[in-house]
């Protein structure tokens, strides 16, 4: 049985559009006995959280190195820092260049090397290994998992890294370069169906591992294909779920569970759960897979996924990224994604870009939203209103804790309950007036009063 929550002992801390991250005095928060409207249920807890996490990308580095040690250091120590801020405790990195990378790049462009004899990391020594290296000085336990978003360009039909070619009014400095007689498409295989490719991609996969662990950086999991479905201007590469299964069924499931390495199906953009079907039927695939990563459209998929396969581990893997502005308006739909994730058995929540220049420009001139915005001219920084969002949750809500059904009139908000017992309630008052629900936990019901347009979190020990 739950053990009884101990009144008084609370803490609350606000956001608004005007105020990030304040403070409340928990006198504010009224207890009694007796019934409310609104019910969190802590006897039949839900999906166990793992954790949350934002990306490690080159330019998410190369923004960050614009500032003082002493600034990047505070950053740093915000956002890793066990039980200090944003207690970030599981990220994700890519394999190879992906669309917030400086450029184009592989592990290994020496075409017809199936032998993997010239793989190597180079190009990361000088972005992504110091990024993750700085993050575990602050936690040494950081998880990190890894996916690509386009394989060696010679293993591909078109032989380039890119899948679309560019609208044509994009800029020259943004243009990749693909003549129209080498574009891809959805629902098509552009990585050369062909064994020795199959193998040779494995093997891949285990070089990059294996070259990561030599420096200190463990890769507990990876996915296949970064939105194995979406032709790009930037690095991509479409599949097939039947090519995908084969590839994960036959050469990188055991190849990975060789390597002592998990294998998660993703990432899934679309909301067809027949994408999903093909690999969690198939007898081979099947057999390597703990788990699906969701982003994007995949929102639309994940309901089902879960509600037919309730072992899964699920991954919010992606954030959507919004256009570089990094408002109030775009932290409300944040909210939004991830009451929905959470509330449909998502286990990890992953931000995407943790630091970009102003503006937010990616290197194919596609403008983002992240964490922290640094200012390139005066090499200053500033943390976004998205980054207070995820704090309202990884800040409270620790790798173990259960997730707890909400019912009733007020459910704007997400419940979850610690492995000490403490109990923490995010919540939102979308309304331009204040919202005063009365919440029943177990034999208590707390009333509090929330501000017009604003986030709240709430713990409660035991």
């Amino acid at each position: 049985m739950p053990q009884p929550l101990k009144a008084g002992q609370a803490e609350w801390v606000t956001s608004t559009q005007d105020a990030s991250w304040q403070l409340q005095d928990a006198q504010g928060i009224a207890w009694k006995k007796g019934n409310a409207s609104t019910v969190v249920d802590r006897n039949k807890p839900l999906q166990t959280i793992e954790g949350f996490g934002t990306c490690f990308n080159e330019l998410g580095w190369t923004s960050l190195s614009m500032l003082s040690e002493y600034d990047r250091f505070t950053i740093m120590r915000e956002l890793f820092t066990p039980g200090y801020g944003a207690n970030f405790t599981i990220c994700r990195m890519p394999v190879g260049a992906n669309d917030f990378s400086r450029n184009w790049y592989s592990y290994n462009e020496t075409e017809g090397d199936f032998e993997m004899k010239n793989f190597s990391i180079a190009n990361d020594y000088e972005t992504l290994i110091p990024f993750i290296k700085e993050a575990q000085k602050y936690n040494p336990d950081v998880k990190v998992w890894a996916s690509p978003w386009s394989p060696p360009s010679w293993m591909k039909y078109n032989k380039h890294y890119a899948c679309a070619v560019p609208d044509a009014g994009l800029a020259e400095q943004y243009r990749n370069g693909l003549a129209v007689d080498q574009q891809g498409a959805e629902g098509s295989n552009m990585f050369i169906q062909e064994e020795k490719y199959f193998k040779a991609y494995a093997l891949y996969f285990s070089k990059f591992v294996e070259a990561y662990r030599k420096e200190g950086i463990n890769i507990f999991m990876v996915m296949p294909q970064n939105e194995f479905n979406s032709c790009q201007i930037f690095p991509s590469c479409t599949w097939t779920a039947k090519g995908i299964s084969r590839f994960v069924g036959e050469y990188l499931g055991p190849q990975m569970k060789g390597i002592g390495v998990d294998l998660m199906f993703g990432t899934m953009e679309r909301a067809n759960t027949l994408l999903t079907d093909t690999l969690l039927t198939d007898k081979l695939s099947k057999r390597y897979l703990e788990g699906v990563g969701f982003q994007w459209a995949g929102k639309g998929a994940i309901e089902k996924v879960h509600t037919d396969y309730p072992s899964l581990k699920l991954y919010q893997t992606e954030q959507e990224c919004g256009n570089g502005k990094n408002d109030w308006e775009y932290c409300c739909y944040a909210w939004d994604l991830m009451k929905h994730y959470l509330s449909n058995g998502t286990n990890v929540y992953t931000y995407w870009n943790t630091s970009l220049e102003e503006g937010g420009i990616s290197r194919w001139g596609w403008s983002q939203n992240s964490l922290v915005t640094v200012n390139p001219a005066n090499r200053t920084y500033k943390y976004n209103y998205e980054y207070y969002l995820m704090k309202h949750f990884s800040h409270y809500v620790r790798p173990g804790a259960k997730r707890l059904n909400v019912s009733g009139e007020y459910t704007n908000m997400l419940a979850f309950e610690n492995t000490d017992g403490s109990i923490v309630l995010v919540m939102q008052n979308k309304e331009n007036k204040v919202q005063s629900p009365a919440i029943k936990i177990g034999e208590d019901v707390i009333s509090v009063e929330l501000k017009p347009q604003s986030f709240h979190t709430i713990i409660i020990n035991n």
